[in-house]
């Protein structure tokens, strides 16, 4: 599944993402707060509301750009006009910057190595894979939940996945917009959207069953390991569209639908619409499965993530854990502990001894 410890030994410190520091200014709870990492595992200890997960979302926000959980406004301390957040990653600074606008928005600016950037690209963030309470309910909660798990990392992934994704929703948007346009005939305007709207709607789907694919061919095998028995474990890509032809189908379906869209007011169909379903032994683990097992498959998935990361970006991705160990038992805990040796983790509790007694080591910061 992954390298032995000594074949990690062995591999070059520059292949792994490493934060060394970070302050924080005016960000959430913090006025000014300055944390010092470790390499490997930290361990950031402190009742609930004393601002555990805000430092988890403030290196989230340096090494990805956006929040996980929140738009940009809402990252400012309550009646702050500005946030700023510096992080020594890779041996480098990184700095991100919020700034009130006169219209009360927020504009948000990165600087690295002095550099300054109005976005983070691709090639400039850094690979982090976030493990949080709310993923262990990914398979029996919202379909929106895994399409966002897919995307998100399909972001990190692949560089042309961003832009492609936000001009879909751009597009949906203004399709949807046209559809409430109530009671002007706009079948004729709508044909341009629908083209267009086919096209990167096939984009998206393409790439997502292709990464459903990629995982296929390990998921078995690391949900054995976590499990201790071997069973037939598999995603699944779900949609009203042909996955063979998804832009012609996707087109057509939206030509054929257009009085019933126009009755409801949004897009019926798309990939915004499509759901990714688990199987364990042909059947769907929503229905069959027991809750252990529905954690096992979560937390397998988490693994291939890192190592999916891993591969396609040359570097060991950051791992940060939002007060998951409580939510798991000692089976799934000791897998979890074996895994992230190899990554400097980052892990929020309320009871240091929950966690730290499963480390040789590790970095304990007290709130």
């Amino acid at each position: 599944m992954t390298k032995s410890g000594a074949d990690r030994a062995k591999t070059d410190a520059d292949v792994a993402a490493r934060v060394a520091s970070l302050r924080l200014q005016h960000f959430r709870s913090y006025g000014d707060a300055r944390f010092t990492f470790a390499d490997g595992v930290n361990i950031i200890v402190g009742p609930n509301a004393s601002g555990k997960t805000n430092i988890l979302e403030a290196v989230l926000v340096a090494a990805l750009g956006s929040s996980f959980r929140a738009r940009d406004a809402e990252l400012m301390q309550t009646g702050a006009e500005w946030t700023r957040l510096d992080v020594e990653a890779n041996g480098k600074a990184r700095v991100v910057k919020l700034q009130t606008a006169p219209n009360g928005t927020s504009a948000k600016s990165f600087e690295i190595d002095g550099q300054s950037l109005a976005r983070l690209h691709l090639n400039r963030t850094i690979p982090a894979v976030l493990f949080e309470p709310d993923h262990l309910l990914l398979f029996t909660g919202s379909p929106d939940a895994r399409r966002v798990f897919l995307d998100d990392l399909l972001e990190q992934i692949e560089p042309s996945f961003g832009p492609i994704r936000r001009h879909y929703r751009r597009v949906l948007a203004q399709r949807n917009a046209l559809l409430k346009k109530q009671p002007h005939d706009v079948r004729e305007q709508l044909f341009v959207w629908n083209l267009r709207l086919s096209e990167l709607g096939g984009q998206i789907a393409v790439r997502r069953m292709g990464l459903i694919s990629q995982m296929n061919e390990q998921l078995g095998n690391v949900y054995a390991q976590i499990a201790g028995r071997t069973h037939d474990v598999r995603l699944r890509y779900v949609s009203s569209n042909d996955s063979e032809q998804y832009e012609s189908a996707l087109l057509k379906r939206l030509e054929t639908n257009v009085d019933l869209d126009i009755a409801r007011g949004f897009t019926g169909a798309g990939p915004h619409r499509d759901d990714i379903v688990a199987e364990i032994d042909s059947q769907p683990m929503a229905d069959v499965a027991s809750r252990g097992e529905l954690r096992t498959l979560v937390l397998a998935l988490k693994m291939l993530e890192l190592q999916l990361l891993e591969t396609a970006r040359g570097a060991r991705p950051l791992l940060l854990l939002d007060d998951v160990f409580s939510e798991l038992d000692a089976k799934r805990r000791q897998a979890l502990t074996h895994f992230v040796r190899d990554y400097q983790t980052f892990i929020t509790t309320t009871d240091a001894d929950v966690v730290a007694h499963h480390f040789a080591s590790s970095n304990i910061i007290r709130l």
